[in-house]
């Protein structure tokens, strides 16, 4: 397959990548956490940030989300206020140790490609926009304590593994959040979260290719900009209530 590699293509899709990993790794799992435990998590993406990237993968989770969550509590009255401020710590302090351009290209796959300029653009800020509504509160509320970083061994010369953690819900029960994640030239980064078995990159490719299969990437980027949430996000609404 190939892919554009101008520098406007190149930077939506790195854009997209940032949407998805910012709803799926971040926002996702953490309202998911503050819920009562009914039914099954939903479904597409993984954590990160920019300390030196030489760590063994369940360190640098670990070190990443310790930096974040102490930056988010320090400010969370001003990131309530201007949830601006918070997208801003998140591309600064977690995405950084995501591969987003891996993960983007999963997850569109050739509609990337089939998309015209106009279309990815607005495709990336309403899916952006739409997590960040549904999701930003449940961030900004989330505290450190309810997060665990299991411990891993990686073997000598692994090029891929998976880190576990487990997320504290507001009952006291817990929920496996897992990363998958790779070695790549600026060292290890995630690529992929999987929330109680379920892959969230697939998922999304799943929602997605369905849909503009169906009804045109038109529809959906339409859809998304009226505020309507991505299909496997409804369906894990439907399932809590």
């Amino acid at each position: 397959m190939r892919w554009s590699t101008d520098v406007n293509g190149r930077a939506r899709l790195i854009r997209l990548g940032s949407a998805l990993l910012l709803g799926s790794a971040l926002l996702v799992p953490l309202a998911w956490a503050a819920s009562p435990s009914n039914g099954t998590a939903p479904a597409a993406a993984a954590a990160g940030s920019a300390a030196a990237n030489t760590q063994d993968p369940s360190q640098l989770v670990q070190s990443v989300a310790t930096g974040f969550l102490k930056d988010l509590d320090a400010h969370r009255d001003a990131y309530r206020k201007d949830p601006q401020q918070l997208r801003a710590a998140v591309d600064r302090d977690v995405l950084p140790f995501f591969d987003l351009e891996y993960a983007a290209r999963l997850v569109l796959g050739r509609h990337w490609r089939d998309a015209t300029e106009d279309q990815r653009h607005r495709f990336v800020d309403a899916f952006e926009k739409s997590m960040l509504d549904n999701y930003g509160n449940a961030l900004v509320d989330f505290k450190s304590d309810r997060l665990k970083v299991l411990p891993s061994k990686v073997e000598s010369g692994a090029t891929s593994t998976i880190v576990r953690t487990t997320i504290r819900r507001d009952d006291n029960s817990t929920v496996p959040v897992n990363y998958a994640m790779h070695q790549t030239p600026q060292g290890w980064k995630a690529w992929d979260v999987i929330i109680q078995g379920i892959s969230y990159v697939k998922s999304f490719r799943d929602d997605f290719g369905a849909q503009i299969d169906q009804q045109g990437i038109e529809a959906v980027i339409q859809r998304l900009e009226k505020g309507a949430k991505p299909q496997s996000l409804q369906q894990q609404s439907s399932q809590k209530s």
